[in-house]
Order: structure tokens, then C-alpha cells, then sequence
């Protein structure tokens, strides 16, 4: 029997939850090494799955796992990841260390005044538990297996956005708490919603392979293998709605314009570490959802909806950004451009060419480290003068110059500048969409102008400028906050000099997904007599 590295994976970072949560209340020092170590862990796991993983080999999945589980039921214990996988488990492994060592002191408690306590060993144990659960749902290839931990993830993450908030602000701790409760309820009832409806849909799908093979199953593999054969045949209607059911479920979690108004409170009022769990981590599971189940469960039905799932990508690309235009608060405006950035990405996946699906993995890679590289400066920046609205700052460069470089290169990242890794993938969905949607193409570039404009003022505001009064005596970054964003700078640059390592894993899994779909790229419009004129 083969080492079960998939599920030692997952694994780790669940045991280091259980672990940590277990620190007595008076080692919370220890609990947050122990939450390192095993994210830390978790992140050589996670390199040893991409060392593995060959590019070249034949068949969709790799490091697979199959066990009987719930077999009344057709349930399997079924592991598998292809390049699109590997490569989201190794960036969720790769910012959770981050993220626990930007959140050091989060979660310390507060002043013995205080009337609130908050659990150093409960923040940590729950950020790892989200770790792991994405992780086995990156490498769920049974259906329910995928939707039991695309529902569990709710749960720890509902605890990170309402038990630990921001302390900035002028807010009393009432009023905190209050906000901070309204935005995890709503955080959870839009992906419950979401959640609900893709069960009735996950049932439908069950009931149908029963009827159609004998036996009902929810394996990804055995589905496609007898749709392939002809063994399984969806009627046009049926395999819509289940379309439907599936991809509500993925545009909330995405999220994607109009289900998308949980994002913005949820950033809001988490702690910039935890915001960065929800945008760079948590959310990528919709988007990769969407190329594992939506393209290959329902093909024709995909196809059917791309014109109008185009239209809402767009309109989340254009809303988002205009409306990060207008945010005075820091982080609502990067939660408003993340809206516009999931735009970018649904946009990809929906539009049918190699470049499109690629770029798109490419953008959930590197969105997920330009934005947790913004995001926790944004961070360590608020933490210090205890404000989130733009306004209150001014001058920060010249007293904290470290600080503002780095924010400057996490915002030009942002706006995807050439020579930093989201340029890249950018690049690919525009082409691979303007391939076939050439209007939808055009108009989406428009938010690549909004985007230098809301990083650009935004930088502006805060950085240059007279020096304001509270900001005079602002330290700069500090070696453990260098040690958090240094890396995500480096990478930033590294992959946008040099995307092949990744492009070579992705495009395997690229091209089997356009097979599923029966698509190909659509090839220019220039003929022979064309070319022999104009020579």
C-alpha cells in the first residue's frame, strides 16, 4: 500500500488544530509555535505533492486515494489531484504560516480592564482547521466527499470573522462586537444558501446515475468515465438545473456580483489575517470548483450558460472596481477589488480556450499572494495608527519607508503591472477571451484602468504627502512582519519574471478540462490567399 500523502496532508494541519486548541490557557506563547510547526509541516507536505506530481503523465488525477466509505449510499473515500489542484494546495500551504505569523498577537488578550477575552489557542487552532479542510477539498474527487468539506470550512471560518475582529477603530467593544457579529451571520447564511441548494443538486445527481446505471454514485471519475461510454445520458433539462444548483453554490463561495455582498463585511470586520484566509484561501475553492465539477459534470450545460455567467463576470470586474474607487476604508476597498478580481478569474473559466482556463488558475495563484501581500501590510499599517479610513493618514513614506514599499508593490501587483506574476495570468484571460468573446474581452480592460486608479490614489493618500501628526512617530516593519511579507514580495516578482513552473503543471489539466467540455481554441480567421496577398 502506497503512502496516503493526500491524506497526511489534510491531516496534519487538522491533528496541529486539536493540538494547539489543547495548550492550557496560560501557554499561549507555546500554542503559537506548536500552530507554526505544523503549518510549516504542512507546507513540506504540500512541496513534496508538487515534487511528485509529473506533468507528463497520462490520466487526470495523480497520488490517488480510493477507499469505501458509506457504500449504501455509493460514497467513497476518493483523493486525486491534477495540476490545477496541486498547485492551490501548495498556495494555501504557503500563506497559512504567513498568516498565523501576521496574527502573532491577534489574538492575545486585551487589556485586564477589558471585558473581552480572546483565546490565542482557539484563533490558531481554528485558521489550521480551515487549512485543512480546503486542502481535502482541493483533493475530494467524490462529490460528497467535496461538498461535506466545501460546507465544513463554514463553520471555523464563521469563528474567525465574529469572535476575533479588528480592534482599529473608534468603535466601543459593543458596537465592534455587534458588527463583527452581522457580518459572520451573513458570511454564513449566503453559503449555507449556497451550500443548501447544491445538496438538492448533489441528490439529483445521485438519483440519476441510480436510475441510469443500477447503482448511484458520486465519484467524479466513474461519472465522467460513463458519460464518456454512453452508459450515463443527462436530458438537456435535468443536467441544467443540476448546473445551476452546482454553480450557485461556487458564485456565492467565489464570490461573483450579485451574491457576492457578504465579502466586504466579512473583510471588513476580520482581522487582515483572517480576511486573507476568506479572500486568498476559502474563495479559491469556488473558482476551482467550477473547472473540477461544473465544466466536467454538465458540458452542454456549461456551454449554455457561459453567455450570461460572461455578463455577470463582467459586471463583477466593472462594479467591483468602481467601487473600490470610491471606498474610504482600506480594506473594504481591497475587498472590493478582490470582487473584481474573482470577475477576472470566472471570466477565464468560462471562456472556453486553453489561455482563458489557464490564465484563471494562474490568477487564483496570483491573486492569492498579491493580495495577501496588500493585505497584511494593509494590516500592519492600520495596527499602527489604530484607523482603517484612508483619510486619516499621509506621509507614511517618509517616516516608514519600508512599510510603504512594500505596500506600493502589493497594490501595483493589484493593478496587474507588467513584470509582477498577476500581470501574467491577466493577460491570458483577456486574450483567451477576446478569442471568442471579443466585445466581453474589450470591455473587461476597462478594469484594468480602474485598478491603477484606486491603487494609485489609494497609495497617494496614505503614503505621500505632508506627514500627518498621528502618523509622525509610526515604526517601521519589524523583523517578524519583513519575514511575512518578504517572501509573498519575492514570489510576486519571481513568477512574474518566470510563470513556466507553474503554466507547465497547469496546462495537463487545462486541456483534459477542454476536452470534457468537447472545446477547442478557436483557430484565426486568416486564409492562404490571405497571407500570399499580403507577402
Amino acid at each position: 500500500m502506497s503512502f496516503p500523502l493526500l491524506t497526511v496532508t489534510a491531516a496534519v494541519p487538522a491533528a496541529g488544530a486539536v493540538a494547539t486548541a489543547a495548550v492550557p490557557a496560560a501557554r499561549r506563547v507555546a500554542a503559537k509555535w506548536l500552530a507554526l510547526v505544523f503549518s510549516l509541516a504542512t507546507l513540506v507536505l504540500a512541496g513534496v505533492q508538487l515534487v511528485r506530481f509529473d506533468p507528463d503523465a497520462k490520466g487526470p488525477f495523480q497520488l490517488t486515494e480510493s477507499h469505501a466509505w458509506i457504500k449504501d449510499f455509493g460514497v467513497r473515500y476518493d483523493l486525486g489531484v491534477d495540476g490545477i489542484a496541486v498547485v492551490l494546495i501548495a498556495l494555501t500551504a504557503l500563506l497559512v504560516p504567513f498568516v498565523l505569523l501576521a496574527g502573532w498577537h491577534d489574538a492575545d488578550p486585551l487589556e485586564t480592564h477589558s471585558s473581552r477575552w480572546r483565546p490565542t489557542q482557539g484563533f490558531f487552532a481554528l485558521i489550521l482547521m480551515v487549512e485543512a479542510m480546503v486542502i481535502i477539498a482541493f483533493e475530494a474527487t467524490d462529490v460528497f466527499v467535496f461538498y461535506i468539506f466545501f460546507e465544513a470550512m463554514l463553520i471555523p471560518m464563521y469563528f474567525l470573522i465574529g469572535g476575533f475582529g479588528d480592534r482599529a477603530g473608534e468603535r466601543g467593544e459593543a458596537e465592534s462586537a455587534a458588527q463583527r457579529s452581522y457580518a459572520a451571520v451573513k458570511f454564513l447564511l449566503y453559503n449555507l444558501a449556497g451550500g443548501l441548494i447544491m445538496l438538492a443538486a448533489v441528490i439529483g445527481l445521485y438519483a440519476v446515475t441510480a436510475h441510469q446505471l443500477g447503482t448511484g454514485t458520486f465519484s467524479l471519475q466513474e461519472i465522467l468515465q460513463a458519460r464518456a461510454d454512453g452508459r450515463l445520458d443527462l436530458a438537456t433539462s435535468t443536467e441544467r438545473w443540476l448546473f445551476l444548483g452546482f454553480f450557485f453554490a461556487f458564485a456565492v463561495k467565489a464570490p461573483l456580483w450579485p451574491l457576492h455582498t457578504w465579502l466586504p463585511n466579512a473583510m471588513g470586520e476580520a482581522t487582515s489575517p483572517v480576511a486573507v484566509l476568506i479572500t486568498a484561501v476559502v474563495d479559491k475553492v469556488g473558482t476551482f470548483a467550477m473547472l473540477r465539477f461544473c465544466l466536467q459534470l454538465f458540458p452542454e450545460a456549461s456551454k449554455w450558460a457561459t453567455p450570461v455567467i460572461l455578463v455577470l463576470s463582467l459586471v463583477s470586474i466593472l462594479y467591483g472596481a468602481l467601487l473600490a474607487v470610491g471606498q474610504r476604508d482600506i480594506k473594504r476597498l481591497i475587498a472590493y477589488a478582490s470582487l473584481s478580481h474573482f470577475g477576472f478569474i470566472v471570466m477565464g473559466v468560462f471562456a472556453m480556450t486553453t489561455q482563458g482556463q489557464g490564465g484563471a488558475t494562474l490568477y487564483m495563484v496570483n491573486h492569492g499572494i498579491s493580495t495577501a501581500a496588500l493585505m497584511l501590510v494593509a494590516g500592519f499599517l492600520i495596527s499602527r495608527r489604530g484607523s482603517r479610513l484612508i483619510a486619516d493618514y499621509g506621509g507614511v513614506q517618509k517616516v516608514a519607508p519600508l512599510l510603504a514599499g512594500t505596500f506600493l508593490v502589493g497594490g501595483l501587483a493589484t493593478l496587474s503591472l507588467p513584470g509582477l506574476a498577476p500581470f501574467v495570468s491577466e493577460f491570458l484571460v483577456l486574450v483567451g477571451t477576446f478569442s471568442r468573446h471579443p466585445v466581453i474581452g474589450v470591455l473587461a480592460t476597462v478594469g484594468i484602468v480602474l485598478a491603477a486608479l484606486y491603487v494609485l490614489v489609494l497609495y497617494q493618500r496614505t503614503m505621500t504627502g505632508p506627514v500627518r501628526e498621528p502618523v509622525r512617530g509610526m515604526p517601521d516593519l519589524r523583523v517578524r512582519e519583513l519575514v511575512v511579507v518578504g517572501p509573498l514580495i519575492a514570489l510576486l516578482i519571481v513568477l512574474g519574471v518566470y510563470p513556466k513552473p507553474l503554466t507547465r503543471i497547469v496546462e495537463p489539466a487545462v486541456e483534459h478540462t477542454m476536452s470534457q467540455v468537447h472545446q477547442s481554441d478557436p483557430k484565426p480567421d486568416v486564409h492562404v490567399n490571405d497571407v500570399e496577398a499580403a507577402k
